[in-house]
């Protein structure tokens, strides 16, 4: 099957990343209109919208970035305008170096990358370094501290996503991210406030919250254009699509490696929803389908609790440079 390599300003046109979070009902045969749900594939925030909790496409440009939510939550629609912040922060700041305990791939004995993770040997970029910076990025946030210094970790241009998860249960918090890539210093510095704060789904998190949360940083790799819209392997490739309404107008949406097989989905189920989050509402037919233009991609995903933070710093002196105490442990209420 044909594909290519999505490079260069191809790439920085990809719109929303999801995640779904709760389990949607897909009734009817793949043929019969697929999954149902509203969602809206213009123009708007990033991140994806509807109580599925994966999402939709859509594009937010806020200066030369793309703006995208890569997590469902309730009731959200894709076309809101949850982006804001725009641009990069200025006077990014900084992480030490890799902790005594942690691996040559950033984990801890209790983190493990996410699905669809890395590719082959070639070592992993993401790191709980990562997340313990955006853990910290919100903190001061939240406390009204000087934030963190510029970190250690790379700071190569990658498309990201920050998502945010709360309780035992981990439910969908927030979850906003670029196809644009970005340096990561000043990309995760941004989308952690982002998706924290102006996740149009969700109101702002509370310093409350933040024993409770869970972050994941996904870095988002190897792009491929391909010639069949099932050329893609449920729970290594996210997927992106672009289609045309029945309007003529043309619509994108996108989920992130670890939803189909999170939902429990088949090739034709993803398909379908994304064209319904995409706000596509005639029947799904075969012949359409086949008209899809899917770009196909990996992403390396790493996810650290509030408790494992905490733990790291405290085991670590793992400071950051912060000069404020060490945020106090609390465990689940």
């Amino acid at each position: 099957m044909g594909r290519k390599r999505c490079v260069g300003a191809d790439c920085s046109k990809m719109a929303a990343g999801c995640c779904g979070v709760k389990k949607q009902k897909l009734s009817g045969s793949p043929g019969s209109g697929g999954p149902g749900g509203a969602g809206s594939g213009v123009a708007g925030a990033g991140h994806c919208g509807s109580d599925l909790g994966i999402g939709s496409s859509s594009t937010v440009v806020a200066g030369n970035v793309n703006r995208v939510n890569g997590l469902g939550g309730p009731g959200g629609s894709s076309s809101s305008g949850g982006g804001g912040g725009g641009g990069s922060s200025g006077n990014s700041t900084a992480l030490s170096p890799t902790p005594g305990g942690y691996n040559s791939t950033g984990l801890s004995p209790n983190l493990s990358p996410g699905p669809g993770s890395g590719s082959g040997a070639r070592k992993m970029v993401v790191s709980a370094e990562m997340c313990c910076f955006c853990f910290d990025v919100l903190y001061c946030h939240l406390y009204g501290y000087q934030p963190p210094r510029t970190p250690r970790f790379t700071n190569d241009p990658y498309p990201l996503f920050v998502t945010w998860k709360i309780g035992r249960d981990k439910r969908l918090r927030g979850c906003i991210g670029t196809f644009s890539a970005m340096n990561l210093h000043s990309g995760l510095r941004e989308y952690t406030l982002t998706s924290a704060l102006k996740d149009s789904r969700f109101p702002p998190m509370t310093r409350d919250e933040l024993p409770r949360l869970f972050c994941s940083v996904s870095l988002l790799t190897n792009f491929e254009d391909v010639g069949d819209y099932l050329d893609w392997e449920v729970g290594v490739h996210g997927i992106r699509i672009e289609f045309f309404n029945e309007k003529g107008s043309k619509r994108t949406a996108t989920y992130l490696p670890e939803v189909a097989k999170e939902q429990g989905w088949d090739h034709i189920q993803t398909i379908d929803s994304l064209l319904r989050k995409g706000g596509y509402k005639a029947p799904i037919t075969n012949d359409f389908r086949k008209t899809i233009k899917l770009t196909r991609y990996r992403s390396e995903k790493m996810t650290m609790s509030y408790a494992e933070y905490i733990a790291h710093r405290q085991h670590h002196h793992y400071q950051n440079g912060i000069g404020h105490p060490l945020p106090p442990y609390n465990h689940y209420s």
